[in-house]
């Protein structure tokens, strides 16, 4: 089944949704959250892997990315938890429920929610902060923080941590090949580019030749990176779910480098609640091939579905 695309009205516009609609009976629909510098069709590989084995997915672009980009500040993870719950509210509307948080019976199956990297930020304090409104979480490489330390510039540290994906958004390009070409170089995704990529990169490209850049909106990007890094109800959303969630590790970080963004080391001094939270490494994949092997979307969608 070929993606479809539809929107959301949320606070200043609407936020652009790709929905992969499931074959045969459907099961809960799954609301899929990107990263911090990517967009919806990052998850179209999983969407359809998921949607063949009848489950719905909804990836919306994240307010200031994508073809969201037009949705105005403020910025900041706190905005996308209400952009989700939107969603997911539209989502129950259109199954004949009545909206808001008293009708989840009523709607029917409620979503489970995914989240890679800051997405997963998003889910987990979407989840937190509204306990009984998602079925489960699947956290992809990324809802569990570590405080920055004090003082800190968020632009030098999102660029240490994201690297090429945060130094893009202040480069222009003078045709769609040299974007593809600026990824194809990127050490964690070299092996994996193909389609899937491709069309993820055009919807975050805008403007004109030769003088494109990214979708993203710096000010949105900076916003959400100081809450990953330092706001206290984002760092602790993780510990306090209620509802039961998956943490799905990458084996390796962000340049495909042997150490990986979560090491077992850290994950077992975060202290994670093993009654809520149960915690698995998905081999052989780093930080974004977690979301393009097939191996590891075979591994994610197991996650989503059992």
């Amino acid at each position: 089944m070929n993606a479809v695309e539809h929107v959301v009205p949320v606070r200043g516009g609407d936020l652009a949704v790709t929905h992969w609609p499931a074959r045969g009976a459907a099961g809960p629909p799954v609301i899929a959250l990107h990263g911090i510098t990517s967009n919806g069709r990052f998850l179209a590989p999983l969407a359809r892997a998921l949607a063949a084995n009848g489950t719905p997915v909804h990836a919306p672009d994240l307010r200031g990315r994508g073809a969201s980009r037009q949705l105005p500040g403020p910025y900041g993870l706190s905005a996308h938890v209400a952009d989700v719950l939107a969603l997911a509210d539209a989502l129950g509307d259109a199954a004949g429920g009545t909206g808001g948080d008293t009708a989840v019976d009523a709607r029917g199956p409620r979503p489970i929610l995914l989240g890679h990297s800051m997405g997963a930020f998003v889910a987990a304090l979407a989840a937190a902060t509204h306990p009984g409104r998602f079925a489960r979480l699947v956290l992809v490489d990324g809802g569990l923080g570590f405080p920055a330390p004090a003082g800190h510039d968020i632009d030098a540290l999102l660029d240490a941590v994201i690297g090429p994906a945060m130094r893009r958004l202040s480069l222009t390009f003078p045709d769609r090949a040299s974007y593809h070409a600026y990824f194809r170089e990127h050490p964690a995704l070299a092996d994996h580019f193909g389609d899937d990529l491709r069309h993820h990169l055009d919807r975050d490209l805008v403007g004109e030749p030769p003088m494109m850049r990214s979708a993203c909106v710096l000010d949105a990007v900076r916003a959400d990176g100081a809450d990953v890094l330092s706001d206290p109800a984002t760092l602790a959303a993780v510990h306090r779910l209620r509802d039961p969630a998956t943490l799905l590790l990458a084996e390796r970080g962000l340049l495909n480098e042997p150490r990986a963004l979560y090491d077992p080391e850290r994950v077992a001094a975060a202290g994670l609640d093993p009654a809520t939270v149960t915690v698995h490494q998905v081999p052989d994949t780093n930080h974004y091939t977690i979301l393009l092997a097939e191996h590891a979307v075979a591994a994610v969608a197991a996650a989503v579905t059992w």
